[in-house]
């Protein structure tokens, strides 16, 4: 239900954890704003000078390492951010979280590039390809480095953002200077993993040396243990980005890197606005870890302001796509239209499911739904892409997270009757 905005800020910020939840707001969308804002100053040069091929096969190489990326990260940017949030005063537990974490995140990137090796070497599509997967694989090394968690977890967002915004800038300005005619594609990819390798490293100066947050040596228990613990958040991030990802790489083998270029054009006009709104959920999530019992105010700020974006997009999506892409990339306005409505359905995902059901321990119901909608999203990507084509993508992406939103937000409702239930009798 819309609100307020301006007198709910006012209200939450002359309280100590407002003020908090203001500071790790601002610091964490500044963060997104390097992440999302800088490649897009770099969308119109890179369509102009790669063109829509180039662009195809740089979004199917980003699509396939999202996979593996997922399976690195695990849910522990999640659990582990729970679990960080509880123990934050206690500095041997914050550093045995720390170490489990990323030492479980190289295991499992040991195994993502091994697994990636096989598919290069036996699926002929993959193969033509293998340069720039490959080169788009090093993101993941930088990703574990820079350890976006544990600043949020403790609500010190500003360290990183301002390492981010160097990095970024910096490396976007190469972008411009390196990359200057169609055979220069692999280049990106590369310019991109370093900038997260080089914030990486300060950001691990900070925690190491700064901090003096000791690294504990790996043990395999600990870290399998650690891994079971958090399959069932993996399986809820893993699903969705598999026929979310799987849409593309279908459409990449049916109708070429063209149709995926125009496909990732318009989705990155989309990913601005689901990332401001994934920086809200983010930053109420260890906030409501703490007191569950703001989940309502955190819902209308959330829903207000996903509608907001959702009519931004419909409505000026033409004047979008012509300021910023060139004519060949004039039928992504259609894909805008139909994925704006994915910001609401997503919200309903993230407001009911990662900050409703996971805070309250109910990671398995979750999954479940994730696990049904997401067999949904796979068997309806085969015939409407095969018959639509990258609108048949779009129409998989929103259809899919419509119905997961919807069951999020059913079972949410009955867990909240079930707690009431619970408290009145206690």
């Amino acid at each position: 239900m819309p609100i307020d905005l301006g007198r709910l800020i006012k209200r939450l910020t002359k309280s100590k954890d407002g003020k908090v939840l203001a500071s790790n707001f601002g610091y964490l969308l500044l963060f997104q704003i390097a992440s999302y804002a800088f490649p897009l100053i770099t969308l119109p040069y890179l369509a102009k000078v790669l063109g829509v091929n180039g662009f195809g096969k740089i979004a199917f190489a980003a699509a396939v390492i999202l996979w593996f990326r997922t399976i690195t990260d695990w849910g522990f940017n999640y659990t582990a951010t729970r679990d960080l949030a509880r123990n934050r005063d206690n500095p041997i537990r914050s550093a045995q979280i720390f170490s489990n974490v990323l030492w479980s995140k190289v295991f499992l990137s040991i195994l993502s590039f091994i697994f990636l090796l096989l598919l290069i070497y036996t699926v002929p599509y993959f193969y033509e390809n293998k340069e720039i997967l490959i080169f788009t694989f090093s993101l993941i090394p930088g990703h574990i480095l820079f350890p976006e968690w544990y600043f949020q977890a403790l609500e010190r967002m500003k360290y990183i953002t301002i390492i981010n915004l160097i990095s970024k800038a910096l490396f976007t300005i190469l972008i411009f200077i390196v990359i200057k005619d169609k055979s220069d594609f692999l280049l990106q990819p590369l310019l991109v993993s370093t900038g997260y390798a080089v914030s990486g490293l300060f950001a691990l100066y900070i925690i190491v040396v700064k901090w003096k947050v000791k690294i504990y040596k790996p043990e395999p228990r600990v870290i399998f243990k650690m891994i079971k613990e958090s399959t069932n958040v993996f399986i809820i991030n893993f699903l969705p980005n598999i026929y979310y990802g799987f849409s593309t790489v279908l459409l990449g083998f049916l109708s070429g890197p063209a149709a995926v270029g125009v496909l990732d054009a318009g989705r990155k006009l989309l990913s601005i606005s689901e990332q401001f709104m994934q920086v809200v959920s983010r930053v109420f999530f260890p906030f409501l870890a703490r007191k569950a019992d703001k989940h309502k105010v955190y819902v209308r700020i959330h829903l207000t302001l996903s509608l907001f974006f959702c009519s931004i997009l419909f409505l000026f999506a033409p004047i979008l796509i012509e300021l910023l892409l060139t004519e060949e990339f004039h039928s992504a306005v259609n894909i805008v239209r139909i994925s704006a409505f994915s910001i609401i359905f997503l919200s309903f995902r993230n407001i009911y499911g990662t900050n409703y059901l996971i805070l309250h321990g109910f990671e398995r119901e979750s999954r479940n739904i994730i696990l049904f909608t997401s067999i949904f999203g796979f068997l309806i990507a085969f015939p409407l892409i095969h018959y639509y084509g990258y609108l048949g993508a779009a129409l998989t992406a929103t259809l899919t997270h419509a119905l997961q939103g919807g069951c999020m937000y059913r079972k949410a409702k009955k867990v909240e009757i079930w707690i009431e239930r619970k408290n009145a009798r206690c």
